[in-house]
């Protein structure tokens, strides 16, 4: 990002680099510390944490560095004040200690990262993190933290939701009225689980319920829940549109994005908010796209001249997101400009849901996101206060306590919680913050 380049080669120069801690050493985590070791002058990772240290030690191997292992807040501290680098299975700590100015969170769990995101607020931290499944949740609450502790609380550039807000920042300051962020999909059956999506996350060497929880429409519930929450936008119902223009066939051709657009017209029209939605089966994917208008006919007229065609609905997109590519702009722009690429703005607006992927008995737990018990659903906040409708983001680890028929949403009743989580009472204080009942509490 122009700006970040400079500010950076800067603080290189000056020997003072953003010392970045990230938390989560799987298939993002590892990544993003090479993206850092490798391509970032100005910034230096001076520790990694997972809860299996062998990964660890293994994102710093791979770009040949040895760190040192080790836990506790102070053998931490002392490592890094040293100058070396550190792996530990002591999250906590690592979010904690001195000698970090940013934690990255990047583990795609709930309750042990909504500790390790808190732990790093209280100690003074600036947060960026790549989990909308947690920022779907409790996101308003943390931030609301985040700002109480006087430090930043950022999704990452590079993930859909971050390029969304980019565009989104980039349509408004044009003067066109933003009125729709969109994600572009190329597959959506709710039904897909882990075991459907095995071969393909091998190949690609990731988690086959993670891959799961992006066919099945979690994944990209969450992410447009929470562009919804940084925008004020909403949904137009229950899991969003979602127009499909492949036939639910992924192989077919893909439709150029502008041809999608009147797939939204309709319910634009009559909107009185902005919108969250996604189209499965359009060029270029995966990237995301914004929707905006413009009141003044000459600057329609220009429009129309640079090619953004007669409206009302101009089309703009991003035909790309990078992941752990973009991250370090998001950990720079929070450390050095105070700048969120993606935050709540006030009261939840978007949740998922929680959505039985097949009939479900007493007894069963629900294991984990994209696995074979649930399947999220973007629905808006009002609605699931209404309705006492269950986030998905809490339902991980419960036990279900009454049947529950296929495609059925699951309630507060239907589920016992485990005892004495974070994320728990995180969701309570959330609610009642926003004014919100809340029964998770």
């Amino acid at each position: 990002m122009i700006l970040v380049d400079t500010a950076l080669a800067k603080r290189e120069a000056e020997g003072n680099p953003i010392r970045v801690a990230v938390v989560g050493a799987g298939f993002q985590g590892a990544a993003i510390v090479r993206q850092i070791v490798t391509s970032t002058p100005g910034m230096r990772v001076v520790g990694v944490a997972n809860r299996n240290g062998r990964k660890a030690i293994s994102a710093f191997a791979d770009v040949n560095i040895k760190p040192l292992y080790c836990e506790g807040r102070g053998a931490i501290e002392n490592a890094i004040a040293a100058g070396q680098p550190v792996a530990t299975e002591d999250a906590i700590s690592l979010a904690q200690a001195d000698g970090v100015d940013v934690v990255v969170e990047v583990t795609g769990s709930i309750e042990y990262a909504a500790q390790v995101v808190i732990a790093a607020i209280d100690a003074g931290k600036h947060v960026v993190q790549m989990n909308a499944e947690l920022d779907g949740t409790v996101g308003p609450i943390l931030k609301s933290r985040a700002d109480a502790a006087g430090v930043l609380y950022s999704f990452s550039d590079g993930d859909q939701p971050g390029v969304q807000m980019n565009l989104y920042r980039f349509v408004k300051g044009l003067g066109v009225t933003p009125v729709l962020c969109g994600n572009i999909k190329g597959l959506h059956d709710p039904y897909r689980d882990p075991t459907t999506q095995r071969s393909f996350a091998e190949k690609w060497g990731q988690k086959p319920a993670m891959v799961a929880s992006f066919a099945d429409g979690t994944k990209i519930s969450f992410e447009q829940a929470i562009v919804a929450n940084g925008t004020g936008f909403r949904v137009a119902r229950r899991g969003m549109l979602g127009p499909d223009f492949s036939g639910g066939n992924p192989t077919a051709p893909l439709v150029p994005l502008e041809e999608t657009v009147s797939a939204f017209a309709e319910v634009l029209d009559a909107a009185d908010t902005g919108l969250v939605d996604y189209v499965v089966g359009a060029r270029p994917g995966p990237g995301v796209f914004v929707l905006g208008t413009h009141d003044d006919p000459r600057q329609q007229h220009f429009l129309n001249l640079y090619k953004l065609g007669t409206g009302p609905y101009y089309c703009f997109y991003t035909p790309y997101h990078l992941c752990h590519f973009e991250v370090p702009t998001a950990i720079a722009r929070a450390a050095l400009f105070g700048d969120a690429v993606l935050a709540p703005a006030g009261a939840p607006q978007v949740g998922v849901i929680a959505v039985a992927k097949k009939p479900l008995s007493p007894g069963e737990e629900i294991s984990e996101f994209g696995g074979h018990e649930c399947y999220g659903v973007a629905e808006n906040s009002d609605v699931m206060e209404r309705d006492d409708l269950l986030p998905l983001g809490i339902a991980i680890g419960a036990t279900v306590i009454r049947p529950v028929v296929r495609d059925q949403p699951l309630r507060f009743s239907d589920v016992q919680l485990p005892a004495d989580r974070l994320v728990d009472r995180l969701y309570a204080e959330q609610c009642a913050l926003f004014g919100r009942q809340s029964v998770a509490a």
